[in-house]
């Protein structure tokens, strides 16, 4: 009984730790906070003064706003969590806690929702500013549950695959290098960097259709605003990077699992 009363409170010791370690990281702000909300602020601004129509207006800032938001779990959890976990194994410092009996699985629990309830306050503060500042539409119920049940889900493959990444190369420089390609590709391929699905070409597009982030930015308005909607081409994308960032998980714990054995 009382090893599971100070399991329970070293539980919650070590997700605050967690979250200040979030909270800590200055990549989490830069690219999880300041860059969205300054993008989706500066692309509503650019479409007011090319769009005449109030209605019309209103919509194309929705599609960007709620695109713009899918960089917050990539920036936050893909980016921040990798630079922070590869810092951490250049120092040793996941052996360190096994030393004090804090096992991995534990520690990742704990990282888990820490990255969860940072990227829950950092999307309160993107609607806020979006509120406030851009002419938003309001969403149906059914589509604020997707948008909410598809950004977690993005953010929880994200974490895998960072996780993955990190615990493979282990070396700071090569997997910052590594993850802010990948992030910097994904917004180009799903048209966050001002290039539209439609202007890529075809051999890039297909790439695009097994990106899950594609499909929020260029279809979740629709959703949003309770359309009729085909799902299956998102949930197929979901699957597929969920899939990938789960067999690269896989190979990373399996290939470091040798070099400690």
């Amino acid at each position: 009984m009382n090893d599971q009363v100070q399991r329970k409170k070293f539980s919650s010791s070590l997700l605050l730790f967690e979250f200040r370690n979030v909270t800590g990281n200055p990549y989490v702000h830069i690219f999880g906070i300041g860059m969205p909300v300054l993008l989706a602020v500066i692309l509503g601004r650019v479409l007011a003064s090319q769009i005449p129509n109030a209605e019309i207006l209103s919509t194309a800032v929705t599609s960007i706003f709620l695109g713009t938001g899918a960089m917050i779990p990539l920036a936050i959890i893909f980016i921040g969590y990798a630079a922070t976990y590869s810092q951490e194994l250049e120092k040793g410092i996941p052996q360190r806690l096994e030393l004090f009996g804090i096992d991995a699985g534990m520690t990742i629990i704990n990282r888990i929702i820490s990255e969860l309830a940072f990227l829950v306050c950092s999307f309160v503060i993107y609607f806020a500013v979006g509120i406030f500042v851009l002419d938003i539409k309001a969403p149906t119920a059914s589509g604020l549950i997707w948008y909410i049940v598809c950004i977690v889900v993005l953010g929880i493959i994200s974490f895998s695959l960072a996780h993955a990444i990190a615990l493979f190369f282990k070396k700071f420089g090569v997997v910052y290098s590594i993850v802010m390609m990948l992030y910097f590709g994904i917004m180009i391929v799903s048209g966050m960097m001002g290039i539209s699905y439609e202007m890529l070409p075809s051999a890039v597009q297909a790439v695009a259709r097994l990106l899950p982030t594609m499909y929020i930015q260029k279809d979740f308005a629709d959703i949003w605003l309770g359309k009729g909607y085909n799902f299956m081409p998102m949930l197929q994308a979901y699957l597929f990077t969920g899939a990938l960032s789960g067999i690269l998980l896989l190979i990373s714990l399996k290939r470091n699992a040798r070099k400690v054995a």
